[in-house]
């Protein structure tokens, strides 16, 4: 079947009244033992409802939807994607509207491997698809799927180590790599490397090791105190100037990015004040806050730094919605991950922040109108779509605008990426 006749397949048999509704798009990183990020499983609903009705056909039509609408290199930057896959959807061949070098479909868990299903995997195996096996339980009526299998996923809260033990020798000369899902602390991360898992999924990397007694380094503060200097609607160029140029790391930054082709400076700068006068401030602003975002994750993940953009760019251009001031709201955003990039716990970092008392709550999860728009995004991380919609709710916001944000957001943060790296 044609892939345009697929795309009107898919379209066809989405539900009309999804046309004009929301469309939730979340992506999930899946990172290796270096913390690189070697591909993303996409999460796509078409409401709240639909992720706990058990409704699998139309959360697969509506990512399919989404996919041919955003375009999947887009959604996760030229990474693989992992994706869930319904029986109807292999057999019925609407996957084929995915690019074969960019999906991995994953066969659920509570799919039966019929001889109708093993037929359609090897069609879409000879099409250059991968495949992976979800929430995998050993189980010899699976022997088929597993010669097929590229990858097999394992989830760490709902399998003993005893169990994952006795599949790893079982899948010992098989050619697939093993994922461990739902990774949500180091020591779990590091008991599954012992295992012999090489790629991770799960909130493990943004959990912050905590350290007794650990101060926020002097250069830190510089920085901070640079950030919370930008707020201001009048910039003190002699006064920035000076905090800048403490650290040579970020003067080379700013001005590598001021000097880069995507802002079309004509002539040479080779100042943090000329960079200032030749970009005018609203541009030196943001060129700053990303040098000083990147400086601060240091040796984390780039994963984190990732998030922490799509955050930041995230609250900005939603800030209007509730009469928050954008600029702030970028901060928050940007911010709420250095637990993250410091390894230090929220509560030890906020004293040592220039920041409003809300903006500080909000940082430590406070339940205050700074927070909303965060508060709405994180779940949307986690695709928590029901927490989602209560939390728009609350805060008197559309979701239909928030989700369409949000799309931008990510594709500035992968373009913004791209400039720093």
């Amino acid at each position: 079947m044609a892939t345009r006749a697929l795309s009107e397949k898919v379209y066809a048999e989405t539900p009309a009244e999804m046309g004009g509704g929301l469309r939730y798009v979340a992506r999930q990183p899946i990172m290796d033992r270096h913390a690189t990020v070697r591909a993303y499983e996409l999460l796509f609903r078409a409401g709240p409802e639909v992720g706990y009705r058990g409704d699998g056909d139309l959360a697969t039509r509506t990512m399919l939807d989404n996919t041919v609408m955003f375009g999947l290199d887009k959604l996760t930057g030229g990474l693989p994607a992992f994706v869930n896959c319904t029986l109807d959807s292999l057999t019925e061949e609407l996957v084929n509207v995915l690019p074969p070098d960019l999906t991995v479909l994953e066969i659920l868990e509570t799919l039966e491997p019929t001889p109708e299903l093993i037929a359609a995997c090897c069609k879409l195996k000879s099409l250059g698809y991968r495949l992976a096996l979800d929430d995998f339980v050993w189980k010899p009526k699976f022997e088929p799927l597993v010669e097929l299998a590229d990858y097999i996923k394992v989830d760490l809260l709902l399998s003993g180590a005893a169990e994952r033990h006795k599949l790893v020798q079982r899948l010992k000369g098989a050619k697939v790599v093993l994922l461990a899902e739902k990774v949500e602390t180091q020591d779990q991360y590091k008991q599954a490397c012992n295992e012999g898992f090489t790629l991770f999924q799960g909130y493990y990397f943004c959990r912050p090791l905590l350290m007794e007694n650990r101060k926020v380094p002097a250069n830190r503060l510089w920085q901070l105190e640079i950030l919370q200097m930008m707020r201001s609607d009048w910039l003190d160029l002699r006064a920035l100037t000076s905090l800048v140029k403490r650290d040579p790391s970020l003067t080379y930054r700013l001005l590598r990015l001021v000097n880069s082709p995507m802002y079309a400076i004509r002539q040479e700068v080779s100042s943090i004040r000329s960079a200032l006068f030749a970009v005018g401030e609203d541009t030196f602003r943001r060129i700053a806050t990303l040098a000083i975002t990147t400086d601060l994750n240091g040796n984390q993940p780039l994963e984190i730094l990732r998030m922490a953009f799509v955050r930041g760019r995230f609250c900005e251009l939603a800030a209007g919605l509730c009469g928050l001031d954008a600029t702030e709201q970028y901060l928050l955003g940007m911010l709420s991950l250095l637990p993250a990039m410091l390894r230090m716990p929220m509560a030890e970092v906020t004293p040592a922040l220039p920041l409003r008392k809300e903006i500080r709550q909000a940082l430590e999860s406070a339940a205050n109108a700074e927070r909303s728009l965060l508060g709405w995004l994180e779940f949307h991380e986690q695709g928590d779509w029901t927490a989602c919609g209560r939390a728009a709710k609350a805060a008197g916001l559309n979701e239909a605008v928030l989700l369409r944000i949000y799309a931008e957001a990510v594709l500035w943060a992968e373009d913004s990426l791209r400039l720093v790296h």
